[in-house]
């Protein structure tokens, strides 16, 4: 059972402050996409933020997660009238679909957490030829202009103390770390492989290397909520029931500790009257892989 599928995960906090994507990024799935438009699949469509963004583009969409708390809260966010049906489901289990019947299939921030042999077994089973599939993932939120915040976030991010959140991790961290090279869809079944990343410079926005696919203004209070997403925070509340955040009347946990000290070293934020207000550009560094299902 991954994090996001236990009933103590923080689903309805996801929702609010996960990022979303870009037009842009849905218009270059679309625009790499030359199959039909009657079936989309959205695997690990968590609150179905990618499945209501693209439903407009096909007939019917299938908003598909294991957790039943994301699919309770995706129902909750999409309106009876659209053309969404949300099923609980593995991604590498879809009897629900009949051979050849999908167009395209996609996942946002949610292909490392899958099986890859079982996944393109089944991928090849429901995806009709010339159908697509495109999955997308970020890592860490970068601070372009700040680099010290930035690097004391990565230390409490993937510091190896217990205190700190690296040993809380799962497995399929180091493969969004690592762009999704480890999918790697099977030649015999995909053609057409394309690879869109971008790796976020320090120095200022739109310095990094790459085609930047995810960047947002957000104030600090709103980057903290989302840094309280991590699964690797979850692991970390469950190990440290002791610290409560300062939100919550607590003296503290470690996402307020990393701030403090994200704060005392910029000296813009340390003397902002109000540093929770304060904006920040922010990237994260993306994989965007696309494949094309070969002609039987």
């Amino acid at each position: 059972m991954t994090t996001f599928s236990q009933q103590t995960f923080g689903h309805a906090a996801y929702a609010t402050f996960r990022p979303t994507y870009p037009d842009s990024l849905y218009e270059r799935v679309l625009s790499y996409h030359s199959g039909g438009h009657d079936v989309l699949v959205d695997l690990g469509t968590g609150h179905g933020l990618v499945a209501r963004s693209l439903c407009g583009a096909f007939t019917k969409v299938y908003g598909v997660d294991q957790s039943a708390g994301m699919i309770e809260q995706a129902r909750q966010k999409t309106p009876v009238s659209t053309n969404i049906e949300y099923r609980q489901a593995s991604a590498e289990s879809l009897p629900f679909l009949e051979d050849g019947s999908v167009d395209l299939v996609v996942a946002g921030q949610a292909a490392h957490w899958f099986n890859y042999p079982p996944l393109f077994e089944e991928l090849r089973r429901v995806v009709r030829p010339g159908g697509s599939i495109a999955f997308w993932g970020y890592k860490d939120p970068v601070f372009p202009g700040h680099p010290e915040a930035t690097a004391i976030l990565h230390h409490y991010s993937y510091g190896d103390h217990p205190d700190l959140l690296g040993p809380y991790w799962s497995y399929g961290r180091a493969i969004i770390q690592d762009n999704l090279h480890a999918m790697q869809p099977p030649d015999e079944d995909w053609t057409d492989i394309q690879r869109v990343e971008y790796e976020p410079g320090l120095s200022a926005p739109g310095t990094g290397k790459g085609t930047m696919l995810m960047t947002k203004t957000l104030a600090l209070e709103q980057v903290l909520g989302y840094i309280r997403t991590y699964s690797a925070f979850h692991g970390w509340q469950q190990a440290h029931p002791e610290r409560k955040a300062k939100g919550d009347g607590g003296a503290g946990d470690v996402i307020d500790e990393c701030a403090e000290k994200m704060v005392a070293a910029d000296e813009s934020w340390r003397r902002s009257a109000d540093w929770r207000r304060e904006e920040v550009i922010v990237e994260w560094g993306t994989a965007l892989v696309m494949a094309r299902r070969s002609s039987m």
